[in-house]
């Protein structure tokens, strides 16, 4: 039987005075699900750094190829996805339950907008389910709780992470978040994650202006790391081949010619 859940909240209404960062990633991907204000501040970062559409296609691309290979070659079923974003072409549950019909996913987010749009759009097969859950990643207790409604944490899971600890400012919760959201999952469980990098080597540079006309014009604001701080996060993980690399040079697909880009991703094993 097919289950497709949200969570009884307040119905929240959008900010549209204020470019949100799903909406303006949304914009960069060509979506829809944007207002002008996102357009107007999403033009003026790629302005400053022309490659961020590269970055929003790379970091999509990188969720598709670790998504399809934990379910293709390491048998995931369930899929725990914060900050998922507005729905796109090929979202975690589509790619998971095309290999596994039977595969569960729980989304995260809390903008109005996105909750709108996954109530639409992200539902499930008949043997598998499909749940969102309107929370912040701040408050990894509450998506836990929430979560075990509908996956099974003796069994593995595949946490998701996807440019969303950039939006946690202070290293130490960040850090924390993390390792709260891995503590109840069983062995054989995976962390997936993407976080923007200050490496120059990738054209981190680049990203330090954008973020600051980003953080006095956009919400929530965002910070960018560096490899090895972003690598702390895999403390106590075993990290798959490639390791910590620019996303789109994490096992590229045959035939693809990548653009590095300064966004880190790494898929890495709990034992």
């Amino acid at each position: 039987m097919s289950e497709n859940q949200a969570a009884d909240t307040p119905q929240k209404r959008p900010d549209t005075g204020t470019a949100h960062n799903a909406r303006v990633w949304n914009y960069w991907q060509g979506g829809k699900g944007n207002y002008e204000v996102d357009q107007q501040v999403g033009d003026h970062v790629a302005g400053m750094i022309p490659i961020i559409r590269d970055i929003a296609f790379a970091d999509r691309q990188f969720l598709i190829r670790a998504v399809r290979h934990l379910a293709e070659e390491r048998g995931i079923r369930q899929f725990l996805d914060i900050g998922t974003g507005l729905p796109a072409l090929e979202n975690t549950h589509e790619i998971a339950q095309r290999i596994a019909p039977a595969s569960r996913i729980v989304y995260v987010d809390n903008d109005p907008v996105v909750l709108a749009h996954a109530r639409a759009r992200l539902t499930s097969t008949k043997d598998g389910a499909t749940a969102y859950i309107d929370a912040d990643a701040h408050d990894p207790d509450t998506i836990l709780r929430i979560a075990g409604e509908t996956l099974d944490f003796t069994k593995p899971v595949a946490l998701m992470l996807l440019g969303i600890l950039n939006f946690i400012l202070d290293d130490t919760e960040a850090q924390a978040i993390a390792r709260r959201l891995l503590e109840p999952l069983a062995p054989g469980s995976f962390l997936v994650l993407t976080h923007p990098t200050t490496e120059p080597e990738l054209g981190g540079a680049l990203q330090l202006e954008a973020m600051e006309f980003w953080n006095a014009n956009a919400k929530p604001p965002v910070t960018a790391r560096s490899s090895k701080e972003i690598g702390q996060y895999f403390n106590g993980l075993t990290l798959l081949e490639p390791g910590l690399v620019s996303c789109s040079l994490w096992r590229p697909d045959p035939g693809d010619e990548p653009t590095v880009v300064p966004q880190l991703g790494a898929v890495a094993e709990k034992h």
